[in-house]
């Protein structure tokens, strides 16, 4: 196989239904052949100019027959324009004997995963064998930079040729395709990952690397990194070098031998702070954290490179301690789950790296939606929700269609020892329809999707006792560090800390089942250290089985920690302890009971605020795929005027925020569930008034009149849509956050209590509430 093609007819057994076809009607080597120019490695992100020749095989392509050139459903390169030669992505489709063909773009209209793609018709006269059809990506002549390439890296990426010869139709796959590698671009900026609580004299690890403008690891990196510790941070060198070829480095042996806190600073050889990794707490403890991504997929389903190259990924260059496979159950061949099971069990190493065999029950919205499950150990059955991609029908007695036979099924068989997570992607979890809670623990409330906390709140409005999971589903093949790029998908790819007391499969699962874990949105700032704590003036039962489900076991109790489930059946009052450590500075902390927000804690008083301003956009338009809402947008200020403004959560660098004059901002922007937003800078801190201008919301103010507490405009519809604006210090200092308060209980019902906490530079993180009951 050349450099520049990959041979479909060569497929491995699992991908058999991924080729995007009916059936072979004709022979392979009738079909014809494509070939592209130029070849090689290319930048993602970067423009470029190719030139894809189809040559037409014995049967030509009749008049009204057809050719398609598809792409994955989670590329998103830019897509191809035919009406504006100066602007980015104009493409051209001619043909060598002049017939006429009608050409448009659909970003789904193939079977998937190759849903992204150009049609190309022949309306008048026909091609015999020898003709071409050439088609020219990111044409420059007339002033266009050329084609924008997906942002995420690929080694064969694929522009998959299919044909219709006859007009049947029947499109089929060439047997040999047009490739090019997608590689990384040059280091924008260096991360730095250790631990976020650990016993005092264990060793850890620092971990390091480059990442180009679009997060992904950079193998063209050439620096001496100089490490500064702050805290005592024993075995840390004075410098670490990152060379080309590598994308990480691993600093093993380091320790603090005495509790407390620490971090290290990154900085380059003239002294200039790159970066300061996350915090580190050292506390004598029987639980300490990990973290986690367990939801993404690889290319044989929808997700982008093989199954071993994401497990790999998540282990060396995004430094994640646990993983899971988690590929649409109707894509996954017997043959590819035997493959999974083996991939499992060779990336699994106790105390280094731990993977959970498991994948997605993609079921539809109406039969339950989708779940997410997690096995002990290998050699487990797949119950499917479908074999809709699946040739081989063999296994159809074995498929749960919905999730209440799923949930039946292994009860029927025993198998409690299954997990489950009820996650929104395409599909939404709707846990109204079905819910177990002897298998589903926990609900997704954040991916790369978006951010779903009414998942959450559906759980508690159902009597649910569930936790908090934050995961990547990520179809980049960047598990662990997903970022959105440039299309669809509107958020980093969150992270989950679980608080084990080894890093094993059974000490995961048993977190996993006692919901002692939180969730961040991920990203730099995602891997904070939160701890929060209950205290009871009067002995509880502590549970970690939910009572109300079946026979539990408990132990008496005067504390209780995240997921815990706690009956106070002779009264008492309560109180929370919170502590909270970040490498962005901390903007509020949210306590909840259940469905109430009880208290916004903020770690600066009034008296702190200063000259800058924060709009706060943030929404769904409804549960649904097409989520999106559009904040595209400006400020502006009268009596004033703009110093700065800063993005917020602003994943796509397409998108930013833009100065307009020194009189204010404008944005391009959306949201899928999570929030985004921007800083403004004022000259002044209360004279004159603001402005705002969005499609959704409109609204004037005075600028002396935005303070410490949120002004909020709400244009909820089925979801929460809402802007608002508050006041922030100029410099907020406060990376740590300690505090204590009493909690006010119900005496009816659960009191689900738990934090959200939110940071600076647009962090969230919810932990698993507390079950405490009278």
């Amino acid at each position: 196989m050349s450099e520049s093609s990959r041979t479909a007819g060569a497929r491995r057994p699992w991908e058999e239904m991924n080729a995007g076809t009916i059936r072979e009607a004709i022979a392979p080597e009738k079909l014809g052949t494509a070939e592209i120019r130029p070849t090689g490695s290319f930048a993602a992100g970067s423009y470029a100019s190719f030139e894809l020749v189809y040559t037409a095989g014995l049967f030509g392509i009749d008049d009204s027959g057809n050719l398609r050139v598809c792409f994955r459903f989670a590329s998103d390169q830019s897509r191809p324009q035919f009406d504006d030669p100066k602007a980015p992505n104009y493409c051209t489709v001619t043909a060598s004997n002049n017939a006429v063909l009608q050409v448009k773009w659909d970003p789904k209209n193939n079977v998937r995963p190759w849903d992204r793609t150009l049609w190309i018709k022949v309306v008048q006269g026909f091609l015999q064998q020898g003709d071409t059809i050439t088609i020219r990506f990111g044409v420059t002549d007339g002033g266009s930079p050329g084609m924008r390439l997906q942002t995420f890296c690929e080694e064969t990426l694929e522009f998959r040729v299919l044909v219709d010869p006859i007009a049947t139709f029947n499109f089929q796959t060439l047997p040999v395709q047009p490739i090019i590698s997608v590689v990384p671009g040059p280091p924008e900026r260096y991360v730095g990952v250790i631990p976020t609580l650990r016993r005092p004299g264990e060793t850890f690890s620092l971990k390091l690397k480059g990442e180009d403008k679009w997060g992904n690891p950079s193998d063209q990196c050439d620096i001496t990194l100089h490490l500064e510790a702050e805290g005592a941070i024993a075995g840390l060198p004075e410098t670490v070098t990152l060379s080309k070829g590598e994308f990480a480095v691993s600093v093993d042996g380091l320790s603090v031998n005495e509790p407390g806190k620490a971090a290290i600073l990154i900085k380059d050889g003239d002294g200039n702070l790159l970066m300061r990794t996350n915090p580190l707490v050292v506390e004598d403890r029987e639980l300490v954290h990990f973290w986690g991504d367990m939801h993404g997929q690889s290319e044989e389903t929808i997700g982008t490179n093989s199954a071993y190259e994401y497990f790999a990924f998540a282990r060396d260059r995004a430094f994640v301690d646990a993983c899971g496979h988690q590929g649409n159950d109707f894509q996954i061949t017997d043959e590819f789950w035997a493959e999974l099971d083996r991939l499992s069990a060779e990336f699994d190493e106790a105390g280094s790296f731990v993977v959970l065999p498991g994948y997605e029950w993609s079921g539809n919205t109406a039969l339950g939606g989708d779940r997410n499950v997690y096995f002990p150990e290998e050699g487990r059955t797949i119950r499917r929700s479908s074999h809709a991609l699946i040739e081989d029908q063999s296994t159809l007695d074995t498929d749960c269609n919905t999730a209440r036979e799923l949930f039946e099924a292994f009860e029927a068989n025993g198998e409690f020892d299954v997990v489950l997570y009820a996650h929104c992607g395409g599909r939404y979890a709707d846990i109204a329809y079905a819910h177990d809670g002897r298998f589903e623990k926990s609900m997704e409330i954040h991916s790369s999707w978006g951010t779903f906390e009414w998942l959450l709140e559906d759980a508690l409005k159902l009597g649910h006792r569930v936790g908090v999971v934050a995961n990547s589903d990520g179809h980049k093949g960047r598990p662990g560090a997903s970022y959105p790029g440039g299309g669809k998908f509107g958020a980093i790819g969150g992270l989950t800390c679980f608080n084990l007391k080894e890093l094993t499969r059974p000490a995961l699962l048993d977190c996993m089942r006692k919901r002692r874990h939180y969730g961040t949105t991920g990203g730099l700032g995602g891997r904070m250290m939160i701890d929060v704590t209950a205290s009871f003036t009067k002995e509880g039962a502590l549970y970690h089985d939910d009572p109300k489900l079946g026979p539990a076991e408990s132990v008496p109790a005067t504390e209780a920690m995240m997921g815990d489930i706690v009956h106070l059946p002779d009264g008492g009052e309560a109180g929370i302890s919170v502590s909270v450590h970040s490498n962005s500075p901390i903007v509020r902390v949210d306590i909840f009971n259940g469905l109430d927000l009880v208290e916004t804690v903020r770690p600066y008083p009034e008296a702190d605020l200063g000259a800058r301003i924060r709009l706060h956009w943030e929404g769904a338009e409804y549960r649904g795929r097409f989520r999106q809402v559009i904040w595209d947008g400006s400020a502006t200020v009268s009596g004033n005027s703009v110093l700065g403004a800063t993005p917020v959560n602003f994943f796509n660098r397409d998108k930013t925020v833009h100065l307009v004059g020194s009189t204010g901002a404008s944005w391009e922007a959306l949201t899928t569930g999570n929030f985004g937003g921007a800083d403004l800078m004022l000259s002044d801190a209360t004279a004159g008034m603001l402005t705002v201008a969005t499609p959704l919301i409109n609204f004037e103010m005075g600028i002396a009149d935005i303070g410490f507490d949120d002004t909020v405009y709400d244009a909820s519809g089925v979801l929460p849509r809402f802007l608002k604006v508050y006041r922030l210090p100029d410099n907020n200092p406060h990376r740590s956050f300690a505090f204590t308060r009493p909690i006010a209980l119900k005496d009816d019902g659960d009191n689900a209590i738990y934090i959200r906490v939110e940071t600076e530079d647009g962090t969230r993180a919810w932990t698993s509430p507390m079950y405490i009951y009278r």
